[in-house]
Order: C-alpha cells, then structure tokens, then sequence
C-alpha cells in the first residue's frame, strides 16, 4: 500500500474513532427522549386529561412519550371517562397520579351536583384504591351546597385524597372550609383571578393549593409579571404549573406550553422555581393512600 493510501485510510478510521463518541452520545440522548428537558427542568404537570377524543389519534404509549418529550416526570391526570386514566396509570404507574373525575361522560357535566348517581359513581371508583384526588369538576358559587360537591368533600375528608376544582372564587372559598382535613386543589387559579384574589384565598385557607393551567397572564410577552412574582415569593409551596390537555391539540402543543412555563420559572431564585416546577407536586402526592 503507498504512503498516501495509508494516510488515506488511517485518516478515516481515525474519524470514525472520532465520530463513534458523538454517535453513542446522540442515541443516549433520542433514547431519552427529553435529555435536554429534563437536564433543565424537569416539570410536574399538575392538569393532565387523556379523554375519549384523544384516544384515536394518541395512544397512551405515544402519550407518555409526549410527556418524556415535554420533560414532564409526574403528572395529575384526570379523564373522561376514568378509562382514559388508568391507560396512562397501566403504562407508567410510576409517573401518572390518577384522580377520578366524576364525569362518566360529557353529559354529565351540567348535571352532576344535584345526581345521586354521580355520587355512587364516585363512592364505588374510589374503592380501588389508587386514585390520589377527585375532579377536575366544574363547580359554581351557587351550587357548591348541593349534595354531590358535599358527599366529595365529605368522601375526599375521610379518604385524606384533594378535590381539583375548577370553581369561581365563591365555590373555592366555600369547598376549602367546608369540613376540617379537606384539601383543595383550585385549577387555572380561578381561570381570571386576580393575584390579589388569589393571594387574599391563600392567605386565609392553609388546605388551599392553586395550578395554573391557562393563566397566559402570569408572564405576558414571557416576562414574569410583578404581582405573580411577589405572590410566587410569598407562597412559594403553593402553586403548581399545568397543561389541560382538554383537547387534542394542547396535547400536541404540550411542550412548547411547557417550555412558556420553564422561560418564567427561571426567572424566579432558583429553590422557588424548583418548587413551582415539581417539588409542590411531588410533596402533595408523595405517599399512596389507602381504600
């Protein structure tokens, strides 16, 4: 072999000595799925429905695959009917925190507070045992007294599970001080309350936790805004970051959603973002409650 064909060849098995490295590196990283995401900072998603409409288009593999995507390592999921929750349960118990919505179907939701069998419904699916919460219902002001939402607060009380409200400010007020030991979960942080309100609700109910699915005004134009943020540092333990994969495409938007989230929380001193992100939510749903 001449001298330049030696160098030729030596020059390329040196490059693959090279290139072999990086390509290790690269499946590392695809196997993964979110390496860079979760490096970052892992989320826990604490708004998270699988409903019936998603189930053609996205299988509860490819759904958990889009939470790794997202970096999402634990998520509060709630779906409707419950089958939808306890497909992504079986396939990552580990990860998904099943709570039971008391939905069976979409009818029921302007029915429910005042249907005796929404009640049974729920009484009997809470026998399983592994559900950490009840909703996400819908719940009003002026219905928060009829006999459904108090059986929930009365079933949630005694089973030491949350109830995930998504409720005006008079409905949570009222959920979260209607029996001793009940915990409340308040979604979209009332959807348009003001961080004065919620502040006022938080200051006054210590079982009251808020998510904050949908509130695009905690950081307009992805600047936090200052009320939030003087909130945030005020109730630091109190808030957790959510999706509400309510339809198919804030499934498929979920890790840009994610990702608006993360350019606000990194904007916050390092330990309250962390909180925020996923220490809350790992801290409200550590221990499995029992039947």
């Amino acid at each position: 072999m001449s001298t330049g064909r030696k160098d030729r060849v030596g020059g390329r098995r040196e490059s693959v000595r090279l290139l072999i490295p990086l390509m290790v590196l690269s499946t590392v990283m695809l196997s993964s799925g979110v390496a860079r995401a979760e490096s970052d900072l892992p989320l826990f998603d604490g708004h998270v429905h699988y409903n019936r409409e998603a189930w053609d288009g996205l299988t509860a593999e490819e759904a958990i695959a889009t939470l790794d995507r997202a970096g999402v390592v634990r998520a509060l999921v709630s779906s409707t009917p419950d089958e939808g929750t306890l497909r992504l349960w079986e396939q990552a118990p580990d990860r998904i925190v099943p709570e039971l919505r008391p939905y069976r179907s979409q009818s029921d939701m302007g029915t429910w507070t005042k249907d005796p069998s929404v009640l049974a419904y729920v009484t009997e699916r809470l026998q399983r045992g592994i559900y950490r919460g009840i909703g996400e219902f819908h719940l009003s002001g002026e219905e928060v007294n009829d006999p459904v939402p108090r059986g929930f607060v009365k079933l949630a009380s005694r089973r030491g599970i949350l109830l995930h409200c998504h409720c005006d400010e008079e409905a949570i007020r009222d959920l979260a001080s209607m029996e001793k030991g009940v915990r409340v979960l308040w979604a979209h942080a009332g959807m348009n309350s003001s961080p004065q309100t919620v502040k006022k609700l938080l200051d006054a109910q210590p079982n009251l936790w808020v998510e904050l699915s949908m509130r695009y005004d905690v950081s307009p134009g992805g600047v936090l805004d200052p009320a939030w943020r003087d909130l945030f540092l005020k109730h630091p333990d109190r808030f957790l970051v959510g999706t509400d994969t309510w339809i198919n495409s804030q499934w498929e938007g979920m890790p840009e959603i994610l990702e608006a989230y993360r350019k606000w929380l990194r904007q916050l001193p390092p330990a309250v973002a962390e909180k925020i992100a996923r220490g809350n939510g790992n801290r409200i749903f550590s221990a499995q409650t029992g039947p």
